[in-house]
């Protein structure tokens, strides 16, 4: 009973964000708690949604010091320069544009964050994606695409999490899947190139270079895009916040601190350097308390979601009904049934519940038909690129408020190209033998 209430209770609240009758913050609250009630936990919701806010209070406090960082690293103009750059190269061509977002969203993903990726991507590219005119679901898009691919670095948060629960080094997990990282990636650029088509024809804008001059949407007119929202700062200040966000990156990366007390650290150096007067201090965040509250509030949501999933027992009950599905003398299609598995159980259940809860049972499993567990894990992680687009995903709230496109909106418009390049890891971690799929 617990197992058919928790897929009614997704079914329910998928529906209801993608078809836009609740928002994500409504649904994420209202929806699990009606289904706990039907399960007889109305006793024990508090304590079920308390605990759930507790384990999210670190991404919420990740979220917000992040936001306000690079909230205020573009108002002092530090990401200008590669503004201006990429319009430069583009020539107001949409293909241009939309493949050079994809490009920088999968240079920006190395550092393994996408609350960050995200923050950087989209913030530079709007404004030139909105004078062209280019459909506002294309940026999201191509940024969260590539994004979801190099994910699953060694530094990232579902590798260092199957390596965590299965024992594995990066050299049994994330060395063979190299290929098929690149080879996605190189897919992932095929999409947007198409959908760079896509609007340059809506757009009319063919050969927006003809003859040394540029038609329609002209590049000399794209070359000023504002972004700033503060006057100039002098040159060894804008040096000061080059290093500085460059050294959080490196920090970052290195995973010396929690990456909350690291945002934390660098917001409070870069607005006492760049802004020493208090009141000043006070408008900058300000300024960005709307992105902010949007975000964190629905992360909080969320740990009231996940906190009740878990609390009810439906987590469990959800991990279960995997291993039911398992057809009698089916063990030898277990990688195959894994990397399928991980598309719909990274939606619906955080990176936590399935890499630590589902997973081990399944490398488990395989054991006794000889598949190695380092093959469970590799064949988990290729359904990345659908997990990107769950509502559990703390930086797709990041995504959506900075894009300013409904969360439903989102999902319709990208779910067939993440499902196409999980296709794509699918067939390159077969034909490269990371994955022997039979």
């Amino acid at each position: 009973m617990l197992t058919v209430l928790a897929y009614l209770m997704v079914a329910v609240f998928m529906a209801a964000i993608m078809t836009n009758r609740l928002s994500a913050l409504i649904a994420l609250i209202v929806i699990p708690i009606a289904f706990a009630a039907m399960a007889g936990f109305t006793p024990q919701i508090p304590d079920m949604a308390i605990d759930g806010l507790k384990t999210i209070v670190p991404t919420a406090a990740l979220m917000l010091f992040a936001i306000l960082y690079f909230g205020l690293m573009i108002d002092v103009g530090l990401f200008d320069p590669l503004v201006r750059f990429v319009v430069r190269i583009c020539h107001g061509d949409p293909v241009r544009v939309i493949v050079g977002s994809a490009i920088l969203a999968m240079v920006v993903s190395l550092d393994g964050d996408g609350s960050t990726t995200y923050m950087i991507c989209v913030t530079a590219m709007m404004p030139l994606h909105r004078r062209l005119g280019i459909n506002p679901m294309i940026l999201p898009a191509v940024t969260m695409l590539p994004n979801s691919i190099l994910n699953i670095a060694p530094w990232g948060g579902p590798t260092v999490r199957v390596m965590s629960s299965l024992k594995l080094s990066p050299s049994d997990v994330f060395v063979p899947l190299a290929p098929t990282v690149f080879i996605t990636c190189l897919a992932a650029l095929g999409i947007a190139y198409y959908l760079g088509l896509t609007e340059r024809r809506r757009l009319g804008l063919v050969d927006t270079v003809k003859g040394g001059s540029a038609q329609k949407a002209g590049s000399d007119e794209l070359e000023d895009v504002p972004v700033r929202a503060v006057v100039d700062r002098p040159v060894w200040l804008q040096r000061f916040n080059l290093a500085l966000t460059v050294s959080l990156m490196a920090v970052l990366v290195l995973d010396i601190m929690p990456l909350a007390l690291l945002f934390m650290l660098a917001l409070a150096i870069a607005l006492t350097v760049n802004f020493p007067k208090v009141r000043d201090q006070r408008a900058r965040i300000d300024a960005h308390s709307s992105n902010v509250m949007n975000v964190v509030s629905v992360i909080f949501a969320a740990g009231v979601f996940t906190g009740v999933l878990s609390g009810t027992g439906m987590t469990d009950a959800l991990a279960k009904s995997v291993i039911y599905i398992i057809p009698d003398g089916g063990g030898r299609f277990l990688p195959l049934m894994t990397a399928f598995l991980s598309m719909p159980f990274t939606f619906f259940l955080s990176n936590d519940a399935f890499y630590f809860g589902v997973v081990p049972v399944l490398a488990k499993a395989a054991q006794s038909y000889g598949i190695g567990a380092d093959v469970i894990a590799r064949a988990s992680l290729l359904g990345q690129p659908v997990h990107q687009l769950s509502p559990l995903v703390g930086a797709l709230y990041v995504l959506i408020g900075l894009s300013k496109v409904e969360l439903g909106a989102h999902q319709r418009f990208s779910l067939k190209w993440s499902v196409l390049l999980c296709a794509v890891m699918f067939v390159s971690a077969g034909i490269t033998g990371a994955v022997p799929w039979f």
